[in-house]
């Protein structure tokens, strides 16, 4: 197979001896530095390589007939490749394509990159990987810090989230573009009305002190409301859970709730796993049960210690940290129409 248009670089490393005392620690270190970075772009053609053999399988695929994407499967289960895996590897061949396709990046120059940077910058926006690809294109080594730095300028001068004045103070060099492109990130996960409420926060008072306070604010929100709609608690009823978010912002305690809910979400799944390994010992100690008789008194006994588990009412030690505390909790199965939201204290 030829590997042009996108040769990966040699992997020949002259590693300095640890033991030598003819070399000053500094450069120790940075010929190490050097080392690790070859391996870095040696990754990097590596992982764009195995994105196009894993696309090629997948579009191989997609010639349809019955089974069709089973093969795509097999091919990533014989390799203990997941599926998350396969399609970032994917995603990074198809940007290296586009990039270099596109004609912003030179072949050649995708070898100035490390495979944290290239990542960075095949998901930064156009702009950005222009400069970025300029930069490479004239022999420019190109590293994740950089393309954070390019990255986050361009969002804090051209966002359109942010009011005039943040923009006017970041161009000004009075906000640093570091505070604000996280600010901008967390604004986009919220609706247009919570938007406009922050950006008329940081219209009065465009200080660093309170665009990192309203960052923290917009993460706390998408936060309790991304929990929120996954907790079937809340789900009962006629709760109106955007009032409640900003009652709590109100009273200042939009990271509190956050929490509760996320936990509450912990919880819910926690039982959900729960009650499906209790249905399901159930039923292999009931098979046992039958199975098993007077000759297997010893089985037997194993089955009975289990109806401390797989019975209605269960009882867990917690171990000796707990203080050999146990937790006792009883299992009723009710139809929808029979549940009731418990008082309140």
């Amino acid at each position: 197979m030829a590997l042009d248009p996108l040769e990966a670089p040699t992997l020949s490393l002259e590693l300095p001896d640890p033991d030598s005392d003819t070399i000053s620690t500094m450069e120790f270190l940075a010929r190490l530095e050097e080392a690790w970075a070859v391996c870095d772009r040696f990754d990097l053609q590596t992982e764009i390589w195995r994105g196009r053999i894993l696309g090629a399988v997948r579009d191989r695929e997609k010639r349809g007939g019955e089974g069709r994407g089973t093969g795509f499967l097999q091919w990533l289960r014989e390799r203990e490749i997941s599926k998350t895996r396969a399609y970032t590897l994917i995603q990074l061949a198809e940007s290296a394509d586009s990039l270099v396709g596109g004609g912003l990046l030179e072949e050649s120059s995708v070898n100035n990159f490390s495979k944290r940077a290239f990542l960075e910058t095949a998901q930064a926006d156009l702009e950005v990987q222009q400069m970025i690809s300029e930069a490479a294109n004239e022999g420019q080594q190109i590293t994740r810090k950089q393309v954070r730095r390019l990255s986050d300028e361009f969002t804090a001068a051209t966002s359109p989230l942010l009011p005039e004045e943040i923009r006017q103070r970041t161009a000004e060099n009075l906000l640093p573009p570091r505070v604000i492109a996280p600010l901008v990130r967390e604004l986009a996960k919220l609706p247009e009305e919570q938007q406009e409420d922050l950006r008329k926060v940081l219209r009065d008072e465009p200080e660093l002190e309170r665009v990192k306070d309203v960052t923290s604010t917009a993460r706390w929100l998408s936060k309790a409301a991304e929990a929120g709609l996954a907790v079937r608690a809340f789900q009962q009823g006629e709760l109106n859970f955007e009032k409640a978010l900003q009652e709590a912002q109100r009273l200042d305690a939009l990271g509190l709730l956050a929490d509760a809910v996320g936990q509450a979400q912990a919880l819910e799944s926690a039982v959900l796993k729960l009650h499906t390994s209790w249905r399901r010992l159930g039923g292999l100690q009931e098979r046992l049960w039958v199975e098993s008789g007077s000759s297997t008194p010893h089985l037997r006994d194993l089955l009975i210690a289990l109806q401390t588990l797989s019975g209605s009412t269960m009882r867990v030690s917690l171990g000796e940290l707990a203080g050999g505390k146990r937790v006792r909790l009883q299992l009723v199965e009710e139809s929808p129409d029979r549940l009731e939201a418990p008082p309140l204290p």
